[in-house]
């Protein structure tokens, strides 16, 4: 059985773009992520330093990858990813070892 996969991405915003117009794209966002095989949790958080921070939990591997080869395809999604400085962003994967709600 494989472990879940925790997608961890963290960002800062490109200048101009506020703190509540992103809050709402990502929102926005929601019903394509949680519309994915293999979701199970997501999480957006933002530092007083103006980083962001994203935490998608999947199923596996493979559900992770086929939801990110789709992101940017669905015109619903274009206002959160057009607000990301893409320089700033860094991405991982990783298994889940301890979870505890």
């Amino acid at each position: 059985m494989s472990k879940h996969v925790i997608e961890t991405v963290i960002f800062k915003l490109n200048e101009g773009v506020s703190r509540e117009e992103f809050a709402e794209a990502a929102q926005a966002m929601s019903s394509f992520v949680t519309a994915q095989p293999g979701f199970i949790a997501r999480r957006l958080s933002c530092g007083e330093n103006g980083e962001w921070i994203e935490h998608i939990e999947w199923a596996d591997m493979n559900a992770a990858k086929a939801a990110a080869s789709k992101i940017g395809s669905v015109e619903s999604n274009r206002p959160f990813l057009s607000a990301i400085n893409g320089p700033t962003v860094t991405m991982r994967h990783t298994e889940l070892e301890v979870a505890i709600n």
